[in-house]
């Protein structure tokens, strides 16, 4: 059986679970039953990045669907093409992953993730291509002449992003103090440096210089510490961290110090509340939102709706509500009137123009917005993630836990969807209170659930 969609697509270890061979399947699945043409192809820098999106554009056209290749492109912006030009597109990428992992990503015309349902009838038919020896009532009719598809090049998409992102702030307020962007060696090292230079923000950049084997490496959202060093050495007013695709951001103030998803959601929330523009009164967050933010926004009079994590969830829950904001921890946000894609380039300009407008430090609006109650999350390995449900002893000490912790906490346990893993979280009013919560929660899982290794403690 091939490998299985996740909310984020297909990803796996490049040439071990995301072969050729798969991906020329899927192209042949994907073409079968999402409906357009061309299909709009685009990947991020990882060395196998090519391999994978040609094997996907030879199985499209192969069902005689053409294929446009943009070349390296953000996530966010293949998302914003697709919409724009009314295409359904593919992206090859592993997002903040290692480079020796890859992915393909599929969007709909209308530039957001592709229905459940589509997904599945995809996945079946994936499995079905896939199998060791397809009975010829699963195979289709071979093409042949001009009834294949072809594959042409369309540098110049880039640059349609570029003036799509410059217009989205070229008439706010500017930073009249250097910013540090670190690219992460990414899909956004040419065009994000780009955008900055036209609007005219002084900028120092950091890891835009990809070889195929270190996107992510030491550099991006996921290893801020470069960027702290060079916002500090640089005299900057803040500094923004990408991801390989681009899709999310964290900040750091002047001192050095995190500005993470929570914290910018707060910040957008409230700014957005005072002009007039949250639409709905209320932000869309996820489990692992802390505890802080969802305080923060219950004092000014703004709600919550909560999704699991995942931001297909976080899109979809503020299309169904009609919100203008939602996002995760992580850095990944989303602003309707933008789009229903979480944009690192595009929340970093964002920020910028709030600072601006402010005329106050980041560092003093962080602070205000919210404050971070010390969270603790462990990483159980246990044999079937699927089991926690069932397992009474853990859910009858969760609520030991939280009847003690009152309104001053929370737990969070959840089985991951991608990992043989048990998630367990805490938040407290001291570090030391929540890390002692979560050992006591995870002594009950190693102890009620088959566990393979120990916990990780990260």
């Amino acid at each position: 059986m091939a490998p299985r969609f996740g909310t984020d697509g297909i990803r796996g270890v490049a040439g071990q679970d995301l072969t050729p061979e798969l991906a020329l399947a899927l192209g042949r699945a994907a073409a079968r039953n999402v409906a357009g043409s061309p299909f709009l192809l685009g990947r991020d820098t990882r060395q196998s990045g090519t391999m994978i999106q040609s094997a996907l554009a030879a199985g499209m056209t192969a069902e005689g669907v053409d294929v446009v290749d943009v070349g390296v492109m953000p996530t966010p912006g293949l998302a914003w093409l697709a919409s724009d030009r009314g295409f359904p597109a593919a992206m090859v990428s592993a997002s903040h992953n290692p480079f020796c992992d890859n992915g393909i990503k599929l969007v709909g015309a209308g530039g957001t993730k592709l229905a459940a349902e589509l997904e599945i009838a995809i996945q079946d038919e994936l499995d079905r291509l896939s199998s060791p020896s397809p009975s010829e009532t699963e195979r289709l009719p071979a093409r042949k002449g001009n009834g294949l598809g072809s594959v042409r090049a369309d540098p110049e998409a880039l640059w349609a992003y570029a003036d799509r992102l410059a217009r989205v702030v070229e008439d706010g307020a500017r930073l009249d103090h250097k910013v540090v962007i670190d690219c992460a060696n990414g899909a956004a090292s040419v065009v994000a440096p780009a955008v900055l230079e036209r609007l005219g923000i002084a900028h120092h950049v950091l890891f835009a210089e990809p070889d195929g084997l270190n996107i992510n490496a030491g550099c991006g959202s996921t290893h801020l510490e470069p960027l702290r060093e060079a916002v500090v050495a640089c005299g900057a007013a803040l500094g923004v961290a990408l991801d390989g695709d681009a899709d999310r951001v964290l900040a750091v103030d002047h001192r050095g110090d995190l500005v993470d998803g929570d914290q910018l959601l707060a910040l957008f929330a409230f700014d957005l509340s005072e002009r007039g523009l949250l639409t709905g009164g209320s932000i869309v967050v996820t489990v692992m939102s802390n505890l802080g933010l969802r305080q923060a926004l219950q004092a000014r009079g703004i709600g919550v709706v909560e999704t699991p994590v995942g931001d297909r969830y976080v899109s979809d829950a503020i299309e169904a509500n009609g919100l203008a904001l939602g996002g995760e921890q992580s850095g990944h946000l989303v602003f309707r009137r933008h789009g229903m894609t979480g944009d690192g380039i595009l929340t970093s300009l964002l920020l910028m123009e709030l600072v601006a407008r402010s005329g106050r430090p980041l560092a003093d609006l962080a602070a205000e917005a919210m404050t971070r109650l010390p969270q603790v999350l462990v990483n159980v390995h246990v044999a079937d993630p699927s089991h926690l449900g069932g397992a009474a002893a853990v859910w009858e000490e969760v609520s030991l836990v939280e009847s003690e912790l009152g309104g001053n906490g929370r737990v969070l346990l959840r089985a991951s969807g991608t990992e043989s893993l048990v998630r367990v979280m805490a938040e407290a009013p001291t570090h030391e209170l929540a890390r002692d919560v979560v050992e006591r929660l995870v002594t009950v899982v190693v102890r009620e659930l088959d566990t393979t290794v120990e916990a990780d403690r990260s």
